[in-house]
């Protein structure tokens, strides 16, 4: 009799779990996971007085990039991924280095979360984007890119600062 209880248990709430992410799911909910681990690393690295550093009249500074990168993040995930809303309703420029961490943080955890959630049938779904019909999966990789985009330019605001970035890792 115990034995059909443990298949009934695993039949009913382990099986499903396990089946409810696809390889692309998982693969891309590590990446992102790192990714915000990096990311992290990067804002830490960072001196406080220098949070407000711009490389020429026309770029953000490396807050603004910071917080940009949780803007979007967020608008993406909230938008078209059901990620949880953000607790701070407006992520205001000039915020401290620690504050603009916490808000970053929290932008990876939602967007974390939205990633772990998407089942398999849901990653076809079309989503009205504002370049075009996109699928959630496509949404997913965008959010990808575009962390990676201003990534980059963090690490060259840490150079130009004179400091060393952390050891890039992209897995």
């Amino acid at each position: 009799m115990k034995i059909w209880t443990l298949l009934a248990f695993v039949s009913f709430f382990i099986l499903p779990q396990l089946q409810s992410q696809t390889p692309l799911v998982q693969e891309l909910t590590q990446k992102w996971q790192n990714a915000a681990e990096y990311t992290l690393e990067l804002a830490e690295s960072m001196p406080a007085e220098l949070y407000d550093y711009r490389p020429c009249p026309e770029c953000m500074t490396f807050s603004e990039q910071l917080l940009h990168m949780t803007h979007n993040m967020n608008w993406l995930g909230k938008r078209y991924l059901n990620a949880d809303p953000h607790s701070a309703e407006d992520l205001e420029i000039g915020q401290p280095k620690d504050i603009t961490i916490e808000w970053l943080t929290e932008g990876f955890d939602n967007a974390l979360n939205a990633f772990r959630s998407i089942s398999p049938e849901e990653l076809d779904d079309e989503v009205e984007f504002f370049a075009g019909p996109m699928t959630k999966r496509q949404i997913m990789h965008l959010m990808h890119d575009h962390l990676t985009h201003h990534r980059g330019q963090l690490v060259v605001y840490l150079r130009l600062n004179g400091i060393t970035p952390p050891r890039y890792r992209g897995w």
